[in-house]
């Protein structure tokens, strides 16, 4: 279907019995209104998931690496940090996933930085990531 746009940067789009359809917008006056029809329609916020809690121990209780387990984590980024995680009031911290591998990944509450710890036999590796927003639910390719 192919619509002009008219002078005034819009286009209403009607049925065959005059009910509208909709409108496209020019790229002028998707300006002047983007950000108030992306705010009116935003999706509601997700509600966030609980901690991994039940991976993290069945992590701990696996242990095998040659050093106790490590309760400390700290944001290079903010300064955040505590010598255990879970304790902490107010939280600094979030679990945000551990696995099997040694692989245990908070988010930072204060910058939302994410870090990684990776547990190796006689190390750990440490990688603190910047804050990212992930895209929002309107822009990810989905199937419907």
């Amino acid at each position: 279907m192919s619509q002009i746009i008219d002078d005034a940067g819009f286009q209403e789009i009607f049925d065959a019995q005059g009910n509208a359809l909709g409108a496209m917008l020019g790229p002028e006056a998707w300006a002047l209104v983007r950000e108030a029809v992306l705010e009116r329609f935003a999706a509601a916020p997700v509600p966030e998931e609980p901690e991994p809690l039940s991976d993290w121990q069945a992590l701990v209780q696996s242990w095998d690496f040659n050093y106790p387990v490590d309760l400390d984590v700290a944001c290079s980024l903010c300064g955040n940090a505590t010598s255990d995680w879970r304790n902490d009031e107010p939280r600094r911290f979030r679990l945000a996933a551990a696995n099997f591998g040694g692989l245990v990944t908070f988010r930072c509450l204060g910058c939302q930085a994410r870090i990684l710890k990776r547990h190796f036999d006689d190390v750990i590796q440490v990688e603190v990531r910047p804050f990212a927003p992930e895209k929002s639910i309107r822009n990810k390719g989905r199937a419907t």
